[in-house]
């Protein structure tokens, strides 16, 4: 079992940005961080998962993500993101990066946990240093999906 830690953070919404990503794999553990000049914070919440699930090099693996993003986990929970593929992703946001997910997550049987964010979750606080450090960062990066 592979668990994926991730948040998202942006400083004015949209504005500067970044995620951080965990992954932990038995004693194995692995941060990943990135910053973005504007973006929002639901972009980095749900590119955050990307990035772990795209670290993974073997497929098929049972993955446990934990966000503390409602966006992100009741997507793809309660199934909408399937229902906007159908649709097209007519009139929602961010399709680029979930049609980047829904590729992902094919590649592995995923679930996700929702989980308080600033409750004091030690693997969910450091994705949130990890994700601010990033939006602060000197290099950052252009969010080409981002219109707005």
């Amino acid at each position: 079992m592979v668990n994926i830690y991730t948040d998202g953070a942006s400083s004015g919404n949209p504005g500067p940005g970044g995620y951080g990503t965990i992954l932990t794999f038995k004693e194995h553990r692995k941060e990943l961080s990135e910053g973005f000049r504007r973006t929002t914070n639901n972009r980095m919440e749900l590119l955050a998962v990307i990035i772990g699930l795209e670290a993974l090099t073997i497929e098929n693996q049972n993955v446990t993500v934990y966000s503390d993003s409602k966006y992100v986990v009741d997507s793809v929970e309660k199934r909408w993101v399937f229902g906007w593929v159908k649709k097209g992703f007519k009139g929602k946001k961010n399709e680029d990066l979930w049609r980047r997910y829904l590729k992902s997550h094919q590649r592995h049987n995923v679930k996700f946990k929702w989980i308080k964010g600033h409750a004091g979750h030690p693997e969910n606080e450091r994705c949130d240093r990890l994700a601010v450090a990033a939006s602060k960062g000197g290099d950052l990066k252009e969010d080409v999906g981002f219109s707005g």
